[in-house]
């Protein structure tokens, strides 16, 4: 919400401080001027992406707006599913294990956490990693570069719609330029007019360079910058299950391990040590092990 807040306070100053000085709003309302700039925006926007990516962007634009990035109980919510299963793994055998691991749906470790098991990419990085700790063939340096190499290609797909957003952005300054000089050519061929006509399309052409640097370093710029800010924070959810599990495969207790992991999470968002331990032990992990 702070996006719309903060839209709200840059148009209130700026079209307040424009008729404070004696501007007139309807002198701003150019639809053409909007349709030329909008619509050679989106145009470039689909040539240069393909339709994976142009959906993608639109529900980044969702989850950044509505602000739907991972808060404290989702990262706490992780911490115990990871040590409910590394109990598991200290304490079970192999095919206990694997029943959870091969059917999270249906395992009942994975149901106290539904909205881990309905993100299907995390779901899956937890599963598969887990599965190459019991198999027990592959050494701890293997898995940690496996895991940053996944890793970063997922923040690679994750930052395709900021990318393109991002270069959207930064043509619309000059988008807003062409808009204002196709309406100077058509001001141009009204020179016969009197100078009210004259002026209202001249200043109609404005608009459309008014528009475009407004569009790009007050909406679509910070727009992207903050589904960077959302996704990555959502990232670091697959960075706290890679150091929790390689703790573990190093020999650290679940208690310990999952003390590794909650260093990774965002300052703002990290839970005290006594709340992960509260929820860990006598919380979702003991209603796991039950």
């Amino acid at each position: 919400m702070n996006f719309v807040i903060g839209l709200a306070i840059s148009f209130g100053c700026m079209l307040g401080g424009y008729v404070a000085i004696g501007g007139h709003l309807h002198a701003l309302m150019q639809p053409y001027e909007f349709l030329i700039l909008g619509g050679a925006a989106l145009g470039i926007f689909v040539v240069q992406n393909p339709m994976p990516v142009i959906k993608d962007t639109g529900g980044a634009m969702m989850e950044a707006i509505l602000g739907k990035g991972p808060k404290q109980k989702d990262f706490l919510d992780l911490l115990t599913l990871l040590h409910s299963i590394m109990r598991e793994m200290r304490g079970k055998s192999r095919g206990e294990v694997e029943a959870h691991i091969d059917n999270p749906q249906e395992s009942e470790i994975f149901k106290l956490h539904p909205k881990i098991l309905g993100n299907k990419l995390l779901c899956n990085f937890i599963c598969d990693y887990c599965r190459l700790i019991i198999i027990g063939t592959a050494r701890s340096f293997e898995i940690e570069a496996l895991m940053d190499e996944e890793i970063q290609t997922m923040t690679y797909d994750k930052m395709k719609p900021y990318n393109a957003l991002t270069s959207v952005g930064d043509g619309f300054p000059a988008l807003g330029i062409v808009a204002a000089v196709l309406g100077i050519i058509h001001a141009m061929g009204s020179l016969d007019q009197g100078p009210e006509v004259l002026g209202g399309l001249i200043g109609a052409a404005l608009v459309g360079t008014f528009s475009g640097i407004f569009a790009s370093y007050g909406i679509i710029s910070p727009l992207a910058m903050l589904i960077k800010s959302t996704r990555t924070k959502a990232l670091r959810q697959f960075v706290l299950v890679k150091q929790t599990l390689l703790a573990y495969m190093n020999g650290a207790m679940p208690q310990i391990a999952v003390e590794f992991g909650r260093k990774t999470i965002p300052a703002k968002e990290r839970p005290t040590i006594d709340e992960v331990e509260s929820e860990t032990t006598g919380g979702g992990g003991d209603k796991a092990a039950a």
